[in-house]
């Protein structure tokens, strides 16, 4: 079996880099040690790269058609292999990115001034979409849990038309159990709220957990619903532009794939894009089973060391790789944290405030990345609670 390499320090300045080149654009200072945006500093599966090059020297980058059996049979094989759910080819459709399809699927199952709720803190572009696109958002807090009786109240009082999941959660890294998403399913067609199940981060999980995709209980729900995914975040692949919808219903699909291909004139799927999903999903499983084990030992560095070096009492979460650690008890201001990681101790790591309701006196703390600069940035971490206590 092959070993992959994780530990070595790839220099991505100079590659357009959002993390790396752009970290001025939102922390106001270049040249920072970045744990921000959620993409890896790994260099994707080999065996994905290997089909890259093979296309590139081909040198024909027209126009590709998505609706191919490569394409859906590769999702869907993923789906029963990974997660034991059988997926209709048919249900599979193309979209350019994850947040564009969310985007779209707001407009199909609600109103401009609707409500969409969705559990927060939760992740920024969410925010973002669902109020520009003029619908309200209702930010449930779950940072100590899932109130269920609570939720049960907020559906009946505030009449939503959307539930949207991120699955597993971003940024507290939880895995819905089977119940907790019976219980979802459940209030969903007690109230008639459609659902949309954000699922990009579902790859990367710590061994052992278990999680249950949406379209595992799309027979059961009665209402309008989708799951929205791609292989971006778990193969390190956002760049390329492809991901996809699992759409059941066949008038939603169709609606879906008539405002992908009319309203919005994106009828081809980028090339690229396209051949890597079907390659991480039909050959590059071991390579993420290697990755999910290195994050779990990224993750294991955190309870001892932050316990050690400042006193924080850490819990590794069930899936993602970006940390959710919870600076209330350090006695210091998040101002004063940012303003000391980024001009004392140049390192960049995410105000929790950006996710919204629940994220103040939050960090979040990229872990998809080497050791070494896993090592390197809660050092400077420690260094800059240290001077800010001093």
């Amino acid at each position: 079996m092959t070993k992959y390499d994780f530990d070595t320090v790839i220099d991505r300045y100079g590659t357009y880099s959002d993390q790396w080149d752009y970290v001025q654009t939102r922390f106001g200072e270049a040249n920072l040690l970045p744990f921000t945006i959620s993409d890896m500093d790994f260099a994707t599966a080999p065996g994905v790269r290997d089909v890259l090059v093979k296309a590139s020297q081909k040198g024909i980058f027209g126009y590709t058609h998505w609706d191919n059996p490569a394409f859906k049979g590769a999702i869907a094989g993923w789906f029963d292999r990974r997660y034991h759910v059988a997926i209709a080819q048919d249900a599979i459709v193309y979209s350019p990115s994850v947040i564009f399809t969310l985007a779209k699927l707001l407009e199909q199952f609600s109103q401009p001034g609707d409500k969409v709720v969705t559990f927060s803190p939760c992740y920024d572009a969410f925010i973002k979409t669902v109020t520009s696109n003029h619908r309200l958002l209702l930010a449930f807090d779950i940072n100590h849990g899932v109130d269920w009786a609570a939720l049960d109240a907020y559906f009946a009082c505030e009449h939503p038309a959307v539930f949207l999941l991120c699955n597993p959660h971003n940024p507290l890294g939880i895995a819905w159990s089977g119940e907790d998403m019976q219980r979802i399913v459940e209030l969903c067609n007690a109230y008639h709220v459609a659902i949309i199940s954000d699922e990009i981060h579902m790859g990367v999980v710590r061994r052992g957990t278990v999680v249950y995709s949406l379209a595992a209980y799309f027979d059961q729900l009665t209402v309008q619903k989708a799951v929205i995914s791609s292989a971006g975040k778990a193969f390190n692949v956002t760049a390329l532009g492809c991901s996809y919808a699992l759409i059941p219903d066949a008038r939603d699909r169709e609606e879906f794939v008539y405002g992908l291909e009319y309203r919005s004139a994106l009828s081809s799927v980028p090339y690229l894009g396209m051949l890597a999903t079907i390659e991480c999903y039909s050959h590059q499983e071991e390579w993420l089973n290697q990755l999910c084990d290195y994050i779990d030992g990224n993750y294991a560095l955190l309870p001892k060391y932050l316990k050690d070096e400042v006193g924080l009492d850490y819990k590794i979460p069930a899936a993602t790789y970006l940390a959710w650690i919870d600076i209330s008890p350090l006695g210091i201001t998040m101002p004063a944290l940012q303003h000391e990681m980024v001009h004392g101790q140049k390192v960049a790591i995410m105000d929790g405030r950006v996710y919204g309701n629940g994220g103040a006196n939050h960090l979040r703390f990229n872990l998809g990345a080497p050791r070494s600069k896993v090592k390197e940035g809660l050092k400077r971490f420690a260094s800059a609670v240290r001077a800010v206590r001093h």
